[in-house]
């Protein structure tokens, strides 16, 4: 149980190291050249121990490439926006909506189960988002919003979604094309960081390079690249091994919790009562939808 709260204290941390990150450098830069480095070191690592897993054939090529640009682009690029206007733990409870919008997919596109107890833990878990929805503050509202909600939250919630369908390609990858999780996670990076460096390039000043302080740039990117990239991706796939991934799934509702200690302990942003009832409302829809999943089913006596 002690890896799983390091698995996600490590996750809560990277939305705290990409705020102070994103203070002196642009987003697009800060995602290719994470991604580029960190896709990198994970294709040379395998390259040295297991060449053979290296391998694709045309259909995985093409499932790599899309997962590149929606897992790693997309989603950075959503996230990394709103990050600039939304407070780093309201970022990462957004992303709080990722369980129930894989359930939404799954149901809708692979016909999956849907339990009455389950319909009514997503109803209640999206009820839970509009406390901190409608809680808005100066600089949200410097991004403008669509019916009360900002765009720096629509952003997010955007990015929420690709990286829900970035883990059904990535599932995909690894059970149905039996690629390696390291390759496919590897090139996915490299591809996707190609694609924000470009970005960069063409949108972002360098001169020579669009950082500010290069220093502080340099403490969060190294932190980014081990926490997120390196640590906790591999450290996720690894505890899969040894619990189910509906209780890792369900273990997820302590990130927000530590990112919001971080961000008021480091950043010393303001964590206030939207946040925690919206927190107790999300737990509570998320209890019910895997309630049937985590607690052990009740055995019937026989009669004597």
């Amino acid at each position: 149980m002690g890896w799983i709260i390091l698995l996600y204290a490590g996750f809560a941390s990277v939305f705290t190291f990409s705020k102070v990150a994103l203070s002196v450098s642009e987003p697009f830069f800060l995602i290719g050249s994470r991604m580029m480095l960190a896709g990198a070191l994970l294709l040379g690592y395998l390259a040295f121990k297991s060449p053979e897993k290296l391998k694709l054939n045309k259909s995985s090529i093409k499932l790599v490439v899309l997962l590149g640009l929606l897992n790693i682009y997309l989603t950075n690029a959503f996230e990394f926006w709103g990050l600039k206007y939304l407070t780093s733990f309201k970022t990462c409870f957004i992303y709080s909506l990722s369980p129930f919008a894989s359930a939404l997919l799954s149901y809708f596109m692979f016909s999956e189960r849907m339990t009455p107890k389950k319909w009514m833990g997503l109803i209640v878990g999206f009820l839970g988002f509009i406390p901190l929805f409608i809680s808005q503050s100066e600089d949200e509202l410097k991004a403008g919003s669509l019916f009360n909600i900002s765009w720096a939250e629509l952003s997010v919630t955007f990015a929420a979604l690709t990286s829900v369908y970035g883990w059904i390609l990535l599932k995909q990858l690894v059970q149905e094309q039996k690629v390696s999780f390291l390759a496919a996670n590897g090139y996915s990076m490299l591809i996707g960081g190609l694609f924000a460096i470009v970005h960069s390039l063409s949108t972002e000043s360098w001169t020579p390079v669009p950082v500010t302080d290069f220093y502080i740039f340099l403490g969060g990117f190294t932190a980014l690249l081990f926490i997120s990239n390196l640590l906790c991706y591999n450290l996720y796939g690894w505890l899969l091994k040894h619990f189910s991934a509906t209780f890792m799934s369900f273990s997820g509702f302590l990130t927000p919790l530590f990112s919001a200690f971080f961000g008021w302990y480091f950043l010393s942003e303001t964590v206030d009562w939207t946040f925690f009832l919206s927190f107790a409302i999300v737990f509570s829809g998320l209890f019910l939808f895997y309630q049937e999943e985590i607690l052990p089913k009740a055995v019937p006596l026989e009669n004597s």
